[in-house]
């Protein structure tokens, strides 16, 4: 049996809904196998972060280094980095690996705790020069300087719409060139509960690359795959509740015998 093997390279969210659990969680339902390397544990929940701790550089060395040389890698999903120091090192390791990078900019919680200090996001710069697609929400284009500058670094670029005003939602793809491979644009949800939302679009793009699907094609599946798990939100905790990523079944129920 082949199954796509997803190295995350990410933060913990102790509340689930996000970071390393939630990317755990998107590979699983699409049929992947995921790894870790774990680069922050956070002690947060729907209303907020309380506490961050940063894993020390060679932990996070020595986690991606284990899963490369015994499993292997199919695609490599990058989320929270930590530290500067971190992006640089993760850089360092990840020039040696020939497989689809998904870079997820993260700088904001949904909350609106900070994630990322200014060091770490101008480092972000090796990471986008490394990836197939970088997948920022709106404000985070921003703070990288806009498309243009993105695409400078020679990645696809999913802008994500979620950010936008309006009762729609414009997601789009573009190719490094500039041209828009495609756009997707669907009614937007009312809802609070959208914590995790970047974290399982940038893992179910990295599944579906490491999979072996087009560009396009693992974009389509991570935005179905995330609004169909916006609608089966759980309802839980009394801020940004997380969303529902067994798209509301028991994978297990359905299984006889």
């Amino acid at each position: 049996m082949s199954i796509p093997r997803i190295l995350i390279i990410a933060g913990s969210d102790s509340g689930g809904g996000a970071g390393i659990q939630a990317d755990i969680k998107t590979v699983t339902m699409l049929g992947g196998h995921a790894m870790t390397a774990i680069t922050a544990i956070t002690a947060q929940n729907t209303l907020g972060v309380t506490g961050v701790h940063a894993v020390p550089v060679e932990m996070v060395l020595a986690q991606i280094d284990a899963v490369v040389s015994d499993i292997g890698v199919d695609a490599v999903k990058i989320g929270m980095i930590g530290s500067a120091d971190t992006a640089h090192a993760v850089a360092g390791r990840l020039e040696a690996l020939d497989v689809p990078i998904v870079f997820d900019p993260v700088m904001v919680a949904t909350s609106g705790s900070v994630l990322a200090d200014a060091e770490t996001i101008a480092a972000f710069e090796r990471l986008m020069d490394l990836a197939s697609v970088v997948t920022p929400n709106l404000d985070e284009l921003a703070v990288l300087g806009g498309r243009e500058a993105v695409l400078a670094h020679g990645c696809h670029l999913a802008e994500k719409g979620g950010h936008a005003e309006g009762p729609q939602i414009h997601d789009q793809l573009f190719a490094p060139n500039g041209e828009r491979v495609t756009q997707l644009i669907a009614k937007r949800f009312d809802t609070d509960d959208t914590h995790g939302t970047g974290c399982t679009f940038a893992s179910a793009l990295a599944c579906g690359l490491g999979a072996g699907l087009s560009v396009a094609e693992a974009f389509e599946q991570a935005v179905r795959f995330v609004r169909i798990a916006l609608l089966s939100a759980p309802g839980l905790g009394q801020g940004h509740g997380p969303i529902g990523h067994a798209l509301g079944v028991v994978p297990f129920d359905e299984i006889e015998g």
